[in-house]
């Protein structure tokens, strides 16, 4: 999975009708920065409201999955936000001039195609992941429908199908790698049985329905008057029924085509949890609702996580750094004893990650705690103060004309003593615009995704004499 946080190079827009308002609708997708997250614009209504695309605006999923408050709605979200999930596009404005997203032609392909044609554009702030690290499950015993997600450092997902069907039979469809989604889920299309569409109708549905943008799947012979009452209400004069199988004798991308766009659906459905997400999806005879109380369980997971304290940063010791000791000493003023950063492994416009490797053979251990060494409280809060220097001589064109100075310590807590062996990750996170050349920084150091210490830090930048 990418790590980095993707947008897109270059608007583009789409336009077709509503699967179930019939109406002419146009859908614009646009670059969006950092951490903007994924956010739906109704152009057509005034004062163009937005709508974030998560679980807390999420008002039905009858027939699709509808965002919304009581005033603003956007329906049949599901498709093109598994396109973005699909692509690993963390930020796009989407902007619509009607209520429901276009059919177009039942799958996420054509929006699939149209967001890589606009280019995928990289960006410098890491990904924020929902890693679940317990299962999470849901169950609808009434309907026979199940859902889960456990651990994984990954994204996969499982589904199947069975609608006691003597066309479709049993079926699953397996995504093992994101990279395979344009080629072997998004062409996947949408689908209802004969036996339904009428109902649908008569409910004020599926107005904008047709046999080329949805799969309509015959169980039983049907009548000659029966497909002349479909023709009318679809609009057609050339409609074929055979005793079973799929109307009009439209062939099917797969054998399991439908079992694949339900897959399409739970990704859809599963962006709503708000971040990507690393783990093993398996959903049985998955809908949109159980789909959303899934994302819905998900994101109350995520938000208990969160509420413990700060997340560790990913280190990856491997991993090529972006500044190693020589750099950041060529930056900082600093000779030794005082070189207490060996590398950042991670700098954007709001935080910046460090590493420290404690050792044994630093000088502050013959005579702090002879026999028994800890890390100075003192020296760790000097890591965390040169870790965030870094990040704000990066703010400056020229750096090496400036010095860091700190001028305050806030809310400081040592919660766990850290002693040779142990490796300190170092993130500080920018609390507040940098103005007049001071800087409010949160500092935050981790050892084996234990926090260690925090503390707020007050920094000013001075350009030298």
């Amino acid at each position: 999975m990418n790590l980095k946080q993707q947008t897109i190079k270059s608007p583009v827009s789409l336009s077709g009708v509503g699967l179930h308002t019939g109406a002419d609708v146009t859908i614009t997708f646009l670059p969006a920065e950092e951490y903007h997250g994924i956010v739906f614009q109704r152009t057509d209504i005034e004062g163009q409201p937005k709508i974030e695309a998560n679980t807390d605006f999420v008002v039905d999923t009858s027939r699709s999955t509808t965002i919304g408050t009581d005033d603003v709605k956007i329906s049949t979200v599901e498709h093109a936000l598994a396109a973005l999930v699909g692509l690993e596009v963390d930020n796009v404005l989407i902007q619509i001039d009607g209520i429901e997203v276009p059919i177009l032609d039942g799958s996420a392909q054509p929006f699939y195609n149209a967001l890589l044609e606009a280019g995928i554009d990289q960006q410098g702030a890491p990904r924020d992941f929902y890693e679940v690290t317990k299962p999470i499950h849901y169950k609808d015993e009434e309907n026979n429908i199940e859902l889960s997600i456990l651990p994984l450092d990954d994204y996969r997902i499982t589904t199947m199908v069975d609608y006691n069907s003597s066309v479709l039979g049993s079926q699953l469809a397996t995504l093992n790698d994101l990279k395979e989604f344009g080629t072997e889920i998004s062409p996947s299309r949408t689908f209802c049985f004969f036996h339904e569409i009428k109902p649908l109708f008569e409910q004020g549905l599926i107005k904008g329905g047709d046999v080329d943008n949805a799969i309509v799947i015959v169980e039983e012979s049907v009548s000659e008057e029966e497909v002349q009452e479909l023709a009318t209400l679809l609009g057609k004069s050339n409609l074929k029924v055979q005793d079973k199988g799929i109307l009009n004798n439209i062939e099917l991308h797969s054998s399991n085509e439908i079992a694949r766009h339900k897959l399409l659906d739970v990704m859809g459905d599963l962006a709503l949890v708000g971040v990507p997400i690393k783990g093993q999806i398996t959903a049985v005879r998955p809908g949109h609702k159980s789909n959303v109380e899934l994302a819905k369980l998900v994101r109350k997971a995520m938000k208990m996580q969160r509420r413990k304290g700060p997340i560790a940063p990913k280190y990856d010791p491997k991993a090529k750094p972006l500044l190693n000791n020589i750099e950041v000493y060529e930056a900082l003023p600093h000779d030794f004893p005082f070189k207490f950063v060996d590398k950042i492994i991670h700098l954007d416009k709001t935080s910046v990650v460090g590493v420290k490797n404690v050792t044994l053979n630093e000088p502050q251990f013959t005579g702090h705690f002879p026999g028994n060494p800890v890390f100075p409280g003192v020296y760790l809060l000097e890591t965390i103060a040169q870790v965030g220097g870094i990040y704000v001589l990066n703010t400056v064109e020229d750096p090496e004309n400036y010095w860091t100075f700190f001028l305050g310590i806030d809310k400081c807590k040592f919660r766990k003593q850290v002693v040779p062996g142990d490796t300190l990750i170092i993130k500080c996170e920018l609390l507040a615009p940098i103005k007049r050349g001071l800087a409010n920084m949160k500092g935050y150091a981790f050892v084996n995704d234990t926090l260690v210490c925090e503390t707020e830090v007050l920094a000013s930048i001075v350009r030298k004499n």
